[in-house]
């Protein structure tokens, strides 16, 4: 059969920064995508975090075709028929290089692959890979269609359900608990309507988060990004949350619902709907990661496991790209020392380790069990949206002092064993 020195089995972010970091050592490198071209399958709108990515791939981010650089996170709580918003700004948002920015991954992703396409690598379109090719217990291969192709080292970049890293034994069956279905919607509007309607400077963007009563008390919440002539609009929703709803939900309706409250119809009024589209989200952390190498395989991105929901930033998207890179650097030394086994390729491992990645899912590995909480997702932001309404509210009646009554509220609401208990698992991140 042919023979290349590495496979990279999907053309998004991880598998991409692994083949531009082979690129340039003079390997064969072949990315094999299932979608019409890279991007074409990707439907994850919303935001990348540069800063963290500049150490590992430096020189290639000026030209990218980013959306807006974010100077603006807004959080908003929302109740029955009400909602407290909290706004943050800060100058560094806006000192380069800029810190976050809004992304379509449909348009990067495309340019990133002619970055590989350009210094050499292959990136073929179309292409579903059905099975791995083993030798004794080793990965030498992949097979597509009728095809057989050969490889020293195959990277396993597939996404979330990572069928690779499943056919190779890396990866348990996943549990719905640590799952989680994200949905949006990308609406069109232009770019004026965009800055003055989220008080904006010129390429700026805004991220916004909502908690509370859309999700309806099950896991999960909402987000707003702002890109240069649209907006990303959806919810994420746990999938064990989801299905032990009664009476059922149909996510659909969620996201209809929540564009029907006042607080987004104003955000998205003359809008157009261009694009709706969903997908799994690891919620897992560290708990859910595979075995992450095998004789002859690596695996990296949402194949690996590598996303973290923080509470108030999500991760995934600077995981991608660097455990891609760390993967490649892991198959450059392997080839110095021609030994592609097991042993050799577990160096990935550690540099993962080393890096900020891990570190950051260690120290955040109890997560998944605060956003257990139902209580995180309806009684708090109900109980502060009331008690904002209580203190800001005028009616006919003599008004009361504010801090006898609401204090005392307050008290009633949050000073208790309940809340104490809440307090001592938010504690461990």
């Amino acid at each position: 059969m042919e023979k290349v020195d590495v496979i990279v089995v999907g053309g998004g972010l991880a598998g991409l920064s692994c083949a531009y970091e082979l690129t340039e050592s003079g390997m064969t490198v072949l990315v094999l995508e299932r979608g019409d071209f890279s991007g074409s399958k990707n439907v994850t709108g919303g935001r990348i975090y540069l800063r963290p990515i500049l150490p590992f791939l430096p020189d290639i981010w000026k030209d990218a075709p980013f959306e807006r650089h974010v100077t603006k996170e807004v959080f908003t709580l929302m109740g029955q028929g009400n909602s407290t918003t909290f706004e943050f700004y800060s100058d560094r948002f806006n000192e380069e290089p800029f810190p976050s920015y809004t992304i379509l991954r449909a348009t990067f992703d495309r340019w990133f692959a002619d970055l590989v396409s350009a210094r050499g690598g292959f990136v073929i379109p179309q292409k579903i890979v059905e099975d791995l090719i083993r030798e004794n217990g080793k990965v030498i291969g992949v097979r597509t269609g009728d095809e057989e192709i050969g490889a020293d080292c195959v990277v396993a970049a597939d996404g979330i359900l990572s069928f690779m890293a499943e056919k190779a034994g890396l990866r348990k069956p996943f549990q719905p608990q640590y799952m989680a279905l994200g949905f949006k919607e990308v609406i069109q509007l232009d770019s004026k309507t965009i800055e003055d309607r989220f008080r904006l400077g010129e390429h700026e963007g805004a991220a916004q988060l909502f908690i509370g009563s859309l999700t309806k008390g099950m896991m999960g919440g909402g987000f707003l990004y702002t890109n240069r002539e649209s907006l990303s609009l959806g919810m994420v929703i746990g999938l064990h949350s989801l299905n032990s709803k009664e009476p059922r939900e149909e996510v659909y309706k969620l996201l209809d619902q929540f564009k029907e409250r006042p607080e987004i119809q104003n955000l998205i009024r003359g809008g157009e709907t261009i694009e709706y589209s969903s997908h799994l989200i690891t919620e897992g952390g560290i708990h859910t990661m595979p075995k992450l190498y095998t004789d002859g395989m690596l695996v990296v991105g949402d194949a690996a496991g590598l996303g973290l929901n923080m509470l108030v930033t999500v991760r995934g998207m600077e995981y991608a790209v660097v455990s891609g890179v760390l993967a490649a650097r892991t198959i450059k030394r392997a080839k110095e020392r021609n030994d592609f086994s097991a042993p050799s390729l577990a160096e990935y491992e550690t540099l993962l380790n080393e890096s900020f990645i891990l570190k950051e899912m260690k120290t955040f590995q109890h997560t998944p069990a605060v956003l257990e909480n139902k209580r995180l997702f309806m009684r708090y932001p109900q109980v502060i949206c009331d008690l904002f309404e209580k203190v800001i509210w005028v009616d006919e009646n003599p008004k009361e002092a504010i801090y006898k009554t609401k204090v005392a509220e307050l008290k009633k609401e949050f000073f208790n064993l309940q809340t104490f208990r809440d307090w001592l698992q938010f504690k461990k991140i």
